[in-house]
């Protein structure tokens, strides 16, 4: 009987490992597609976000007019100096949007020429099955 007890308790430990693991190292889905996409932004590769962002995204907004903006906004930040993820919310359902699945994340950041802000990506589960950024915005 011990051992049996014994065993579910290291089950039941591995398990909530796996998950801590998964949570601390950000391997949520949705959250490594938007880490991957922020660091194209990062090095300016502006088109080229756009081309690895989402179907809706893209419907939404043309190219140019996404590079003219990040050019416009994103660039006289600065570099990134520091980002740490607040917080990640899963949801169906944001306003604007069609149902689908989603996860809305936030990030204090401190850019170069901007010592405190918060970016929220929005990556989204695409037709296709790939997480892909959705939307972003600066604060």
């Amino acid at each position: 009987m011990r051992v049996r007890a014994g065993m579910a308790i290291i089950a039941v430990s591995v398990c909530f490992g796996l998950f801590w693991n998964q949570a601390v190292l950000g391997a949520e889905p949705g959250v490594e597609a938007a880490q991957a996409w922020l660091a194209m932004v990062d090095a300016g590769g502006y088109g080229k976000s756009w081309d690895e962002a989402a179907a809706y995204f893209k419907v939404a907004l043309p190219k140019d007019q996404w590079e003219r903006s990040l050019q416009a906004v994103r660039k006289p930040l600065g570099k990134v100096v520091s980002r740490v993820m607040k917080k990640s919310t899963y949801t169906k359902s944001l306003p604007g949007a069609p149902d689908g699945q989603y996860v809305v994340i936030q990030y204090n950041t401190s850019f170069e020429n901007k010592k405190s802000a918060v970016e929220t990506v929005t990556p989204m589960l695409d037709k296709d099955g790939k997480w892909r950024v959705s939307g972003y915005f600066i604060k």
